[in-house]
């Protein structure tokens, strides 16, 4: 059983009710978040705040009109269901993660929202036979395509020239989403999640071959785990994030990668030549964690840094003083 997904359910089981329920919450979520932009952009940029205002009062139409149709179809009782109930539904961020967020992050942000938003409408409107509903399921996707539009004109008038990206946006996040998320969690795993078992089996036994099979078995394993559990825990037809398969195989394989990189020096006979090797391949790897986090996530490099260096640093040494006990 994967951790995590036994207690959420898959979107094409819920009935049309669970649906309209999980539509609403979705709305006034967003429009929460959209009037939280607008009080981030208040001072400096107010002409961009007031889109943001005027995207929250819309969301907040969208809810009105779910509601309506749901106490027309099914009555006043609106079930509980939120995004993170359902499998595959990308969850908004919390709040205090807006406090310093630049405009073009924002920017981002309200884009990835309103594409995710009008994937879910145009799967939805596919799984109701009722034909007020699809209608008007369809229509809140057409509008989730103005919004995203409108957050792709965001912060024109205040990017410089050196800000604004010559690549097409779509295309790097859709990129992102399916490739370097997934890849660097699965970096980041194998890279640490490795480094105990390796570390404490080359101190106790000394003996280089020994630990390679050791690193070799924990980075496989860690691999297939990581792609299985990518692949499984979101199909991608809500979050819009991608093929699972493709998911779980940038994650799988960059796991298995973290791992073998500080078990393949080990194929060097001498034991302290290859523990050195690969220690010091130790740091490479979670310095270039920290330069992809900082590069494709918007991670702060010192922040990514410390956490990334540190965590895995306590890890090392754990594995190494159990090796010597």
């Amino acid at each position: 059983m994967i951790p995590g997904l036994s207690s959420r359910r898959r979107f094409k089981d819920l009935s049309e009710q669970e649906i309209l329920a999980l539509a609403i919450s979705s709305e006034e979520d967003d429009a929460r978040i959209y009037r939280g932009y607008a009080e981030r952009l208040r001072a400096e940029y107010p002409a961009s705040a007031a889109v943001f205002e005027g995207m929250a009062a819309e969301e907040d139409g969208h809810r009105q009109r779910l509601i309506e149709l749901h106490r027309r179809r099914f009555g006043e009782t609106i079930p509980l269901i939120r995004r993170e109930h359902v499998a595959g539904a990308e969850a908004r961020k919390p709040v205090w993660l807006m406090a310093n967020l630049s405009l073009e992050t924002i920017r981002a942000e309200a884009w990835n929202m309103e594409a995710s938003a009008r994937q879910f409408y145009e799967t939805a409107a596919t799984r109701v036979t009722d034909a007020g509903t699809r209608k008007l399921l369809g229509d809140l996707a057409a509008a989730e395509a103005g919004h995203e539009r409108k957050a792709d004109a965001l912060a024109e008038d205040h990017l410089t020239p050196e800000a604004r990206s010559d690549e097409d946006q779509t295309a790097r996040r859709q990129f992102i989403l399916t490739w370097v998320q997934p890849g660097l969690a699965g970096l980041m795993d194998g890279s640490v999640s490795t480094l105990a078992p390796i570390f404490a089996t080359a101190f106790a036994t000394q003996d280089p071959w020994t630990t390679f099979q050791v690193g070799l078995a924990a980075s496989v394993g860690a691999g297939i785990s990581m792609g299985f559990t990518e692949a499984a825990h979101d199909d991608g037809v809500l979050s819009g994030r991608g093929s699972p398969w493709k998911r779980g195989l940038a994650s799988g394989v960059m796991t298995t990668l973290g791992g073998l990189g500080h078990a393949l020096p080990y194929l060097i006979p001498d034991f302290w030549t290859a523990t050195v090797i690969a220690i010091i391949v130790v740091f490479v790897e979670l310095w270039a964690i920290a330069w992809i986090q900082n590069r494709f996530m918007e991670t702060p490099f010192v922040r990514a840094a410390l956490q990334v260096v540190l965590g895995g640093g306590l890890v090392l040494a754990a594995g190494i003083l159990i090796g010597f006990g």
